[in-house]
């Protein structure tokens, strides 16, 4: 009689682990040896800088949404530099920015951010 009560638990156990779905069991991921695909995001952009004014155009290939933000930084100590608000590039969409300082632009960048 001890021998059952003791296997009562392990066969319970046993029989609640296979119940489970397969994708609730813990298993071991095999790799095919190669490195995983990369993740299709992130609109092209191009800059253009005409005196103190910047244009930016972003056009987004991908599904996903694509949040872009111009960055400008200006040359001069007392112009200010700036940041465009965050725009959306959609797919397929070409969207553009804008921005300027009050005299020479030292460095322009196009930030992107996946939308949720």
């Amino acid at each position: 009689m001890r021998l059952s009560r003791s296997l009562a638990p392990v066969t319970v156990a046993l029989a609640l682990v296979l119940s489970l779905p397969y994708d609730a069991l813990p298993h071991a991921r095999v790799s095919d040896g190669k490195p995983p695909a990369p993740s299709r995001f992130g609109a092209a952009c191009r800059t253009a800088v005409r005196g103190s004014r910047v244009v930016a155009y972003c056009h987004n290939p991908y599904v996903d949404i694509d949040r872009v933000r111009l960055h400008i930084e200006c040359a001069r100590w007392w112009d200010i530099d700036t940041d465009s608000a965050p725009v959306d590039a959609g797919p397929a969409l070409t969207v553009r920015l804008t921005g300027r300082c009050w005299k020479e632009v030292r460095t322009v960048w196009v930030s992107h951010q996946k939308a949720r």
